[in-house]
Order: C-alpha cells, then structure tokens, then sequence
C-alpha cells in the first residue's frame, strides 16, 4: 500500500538540470538544518518584567572607590527612608593610598556617559573577566568567579598617602536610600577638629559599585568611572535606579521562581542562592541592575561638597531566562524544515522545466512560420511550404 503513489521509472526522464537541482535542495536542507540544531543548541534568551511580590528587608552595598583626600579626613554615611543611618566608615575598609598609583588602572577608566561598547572593551582590570552583557552563560560564569575585593598596592617607604582607598560590602534596608563621601567636620553634626576648605578634593575613580552579591567579574554602569575636579567646593551627585533581576538557565528553577513571584520572593538583596539552596539550582544568579544620571557641579562654600549617591529600589523584578526547546520539538521542526526545502524546490524545478518547455514550443513556432514564409527554389523564393 502506497499512500503517495510515484511516477513509473519507465516514465521518467532524467537530466543534468534534474540533477543540479537534486544537489543544490540537498544543501540548502543540511545548511538549514544545522542552522535549527545551532538554534536549539545555543536557546534562546527572554527578557520578563513582573512586580515583585516578595518582601525583602536586606540590601547588600557594594564599594570601591578611590578618593583624593586622606581616609582620616572623610566621612562615609549611609541615610535611607526608614530613618536609619548607618555608619558605613565602620562597616567598610580604609586603606591610606597615593593617586598616582592607580595610573595603570585609570588607563582603562572611562568618563561616565561613554557607549556599552567601550565600557566592555576597558574593564579590564585584574580579576574581571570580560563577558557579553546580552548572554546568560557569560553572565553566570562572571558571576561564578572570585569574590573578593583586590588588595590596595603597597606604599614606597617613607611617604604619607594623599589618597583614600574606601571599600567592602556593608547593608541596609532595602528601601530609598543615599550614600555619602563628606569631609571630616561638613554634612553632618558632630564633634570633632575643622577641616580646612583648601583640603577639600573630592576626585574619585570607582571601581566598584554594586547592589546584592558581590560579583566583581561583573560590570556595572558606575564601574571604572572617573571624576576629576579642581575645585574645592565640588558636588557629585549620582542618581540611581535599582531593579531587581534574576538570571537562569534552568527550566525547573524558572518555574519555582513562577511561582514564588506569587507568593514569597527570594531578597535580592543577599545571596539568593545560599536563601534558597534547595528550590534553585547553581545556574540561577539574583542580583540587582541600575541605570545611573549625573548632575555633578561647583557649590558655593555654604554647601557641602561630596561625592553623593541617591538610589531608589525600584518595585520591579527583571526575569533573564535562557530555554531550551525539548528534543520532539526539534526532531518535528527539521522534519519541517527538510520536507519545506524539497516540496518548494520540486515546485520551483517543475515551474523551471515548464517555463522552459513554454519558451522552446514558442521558438519552435516562430522558426516554423519563418520558414514557411519564403522558401528558395532555383534561384527563385516560392510562397508555400518547403521543396
């Protein structure tokens, strides 16, 4: 029993354009083919925005900056919205440092402001891997890297630092917020000697700032910033918006995070996966996202001069997922993509063949009406058909 019934091999005729056409449909299927086997190998990535529903309490701040002043000489604080304030001058590390040396550093910093491109092409400072923003495998194997903060350079003997290395991981609420660099005896009440206006250098470079687990293989808008300024009374004000995000290649796991969006939600604000190491799998990162603007200016000496950061959590959660389809998928979409190629080719080949035929029975005519019109005989053209 033949449910598609073929032409008899006594009918058929074969030839060197049949055959030309069979090589290039048998190409065209294997090239498309491999390009579904890449599609399916590699995923595809997707991008779902969602209110988080979850409550978190704990947000995880991550510093490293460089300021030109001397570390006895700044004050760091951090004021939220719950009226906490937070002494992050105990909760961070000062290391006493010269400006100069982080010239090889600054080499690969960059102004804020610069294109994704070339902050990519400059982070490369000693410990950070480079990766692809838009790919999820690049982002977890950053992630899966060292987590800790590079140690500062020694200083030369007998020299006084000029400059304030200001870093480590410090937490607070996971509320509105602002983070300040101020001068000893400005910005807040308390005791304790004046500091000279001729003092004042609030120049920075940051190499790290972050939200949540600390991944320093990972890139951030601020990271690798520099600000330079030669006025005392300077400003910097940094504005910054925080998404929580989560990044997963594991299909199981995105479900469960399905589901817990609609209940309880893990804190992004530590470490997700040591919340919850049993309903999310090592291919699952929680982390924090932030777009940063600038308005940095001279102040007058009534003011305080500083390096401030304001940020703001925003209400929603950022899904990047990478999926896979199932292996009956696949098999169905190259049986598909196959029987496509060969169906239209053999239509495209048969409208060839017939167009081709068309066009010889209409040179045939022609060349017949031709020469039935003037047929030489004797030296003399006689009308009618030939002798």
């Amino acid at each position: 029993f033949d449910a598609f019934p073929k032409t008899k091999p006594s009918y058929q005729h074969k030839t060197n354009t049949g055959g030309v056409w069979t090589v290039v449909l048998v190409c065209a299927s294997l090239w498309l083919a491999w390009t579904e086997v890449q599609r399916w190998w590699y995923g595809h990535t997707t991008h779902e925005f969602s209110v988080e529903q979850g409550v978190g309490h704990d947000l995880q701040i991550n510093l490293d900056v460089v300021v030109k002043m001397r570390c006895d000489d700044l004050h760091v604080n951090v004021q939220d919205a719950s009226g906490d304030r937070i002494l992050a001058g105990q909760a961070l590390q000062k290391d006493g440092t010269l400006w100069a040396q982080w010239d090889a550093q600054r080499k690969r910093l960059h102004a804020l402001g610069v294109t994704k491109d070339e902050r990519m092409e400059l982070s490369g400072y000693p410990g950070f891997g480079e990766y692809r923003e838009d790919d999820v495998h690049d982002f977890l194997g950053a992630a899966k890297g060292g987590k800790k903060f590079y140690k500062t350079p020694q200083l030369p003997r007998r020299t006084e630092p000029d400059s304030c290395r200001i870093f480590g991981s410090m937490h607070s609420n996971k509320v509105q917020g602002d983070f300040h660099i101020t001068a000893r005896g400005h910005g807040y009440m308390e005791f304790g000697q004046h500091l000279e206006h001729t003092s004042f250098n609030f120049s920075h470079h940051i190499t790290e700032l972050s939200f949540g687990p600390f991944y320093p293989s990972l890139t951030n808008p601020l990271d690798n910033t520099l600000a330079t300024t030669a006025s005392n009374f300077y400003k910097f004000q940094y504005y910054l918006s925080v998404v929580p995000t989560i990044y997963t290649t594991d299909a199981k796991a995105l479900r469960k995070i399905t589901k817990l969006q609609q209940g309880e939600s893990p804190s992004s604000g530590s470490d997700g996966l040591a919340q919850h190491p049993k309903k999310h799998s090592k291919n699952t990162v929680f982390t924090n996202q932030y777009a940063v603007t600038e308005q940095s200016h001279p102040v007058p000496e009534n003011n305080v001069p500083g390096v401030f950061v304001k940020y703001d959590i925003e209400p929603i959660q950022l899904t990047i997922a990478e999926e896979w389809a199932s292996m009956p998928s696949l098999g169905i979409r190259l049986v598909n993509v196959v029987s496509g190629v060969l169906v239209a080719g053999g239509w495209c080949y048969q409208l060839v063949e017939w167009a081709r035929e068309v066009r010889g029975r209409r040179t045939a005519r022609r060349m017949t009406e031709l020469g039935g019109m003037l047929t030489p005989v004797a030296g003399k053209y006689e009308k009618g058909g030939m002798m």
